[in-house]
């Protein structure tokens, strides 16, 4: 399971877009060269973004993009949707029949997984991204204050 460039094209040209919209619509072309994201390539992804509302096209000279939402009402989750991503980190596809046709054994931790990072990016707006507001995720917190814990305590064990 991971995130794949179709994923991290759609979430950086939105973003490109909604940092730079307030001066007007703004063309692929621009995106495409600012990013180094093939112009071709980019046209697919705002087709697909287009038919989710996320953005909406200006016709003719100084034409281009611009969102069609507000910054804070679009998250990282809605644009993966939108682009056809799946994050999905079950071999099944949800359908429970990992195994033979069965649930497999860790069914339910990748089913959490699923939960937990679509949580996660559903929590982080356009808004955020464009501002550099981001903050960690409280469970990385709690993993890295287990982590140091468990270093201390081979310290100590090694100390002993």
């Amino acid at each position: 399971m991971r995130l794949t460039t179709k994923g991290r094209f759609a979430v950086t040209a939105m973003v490109d877009l909604a940092a730079r919209q307030a001066d007007g619509p703004v063309t692929l072309a621009g995106i495409a060269e600012r990013q180094k994201i093939s112009l071709s390539y980019l046209e697919q992804l705002f087709g697909k973004l287009r038919r989710h509302k996320l953005v909406s096209s200006v016709r003719g000279p100084g034409g281009g993009y611009r969102l069609a939402r507000t910054m804070d009402s679009v998250t990282v989750a809605d644009i993966i949707v939108a682009v056809d991503e799946p994050l999905d980190a079950t071999q099944c596809g949800g359908k429970e029949n990992c195994h033979d046709d069965h649930r497999c054994l860790t069914h339910d931790l990748w089913a959490n997984l699923n939960k937990r990072m679509y949580a996660y990016l559903d929590s982080v707006t356009l808004e955020a991204l464009v501002n550099r507001r981001v903050h960690p995720d409280p469970d990385v917190a709690v993993l890295k204050n287990i982590r140091r814990r468990a270093i201390a305590a081979m310290h100590e064990i090694a100390a002993a």
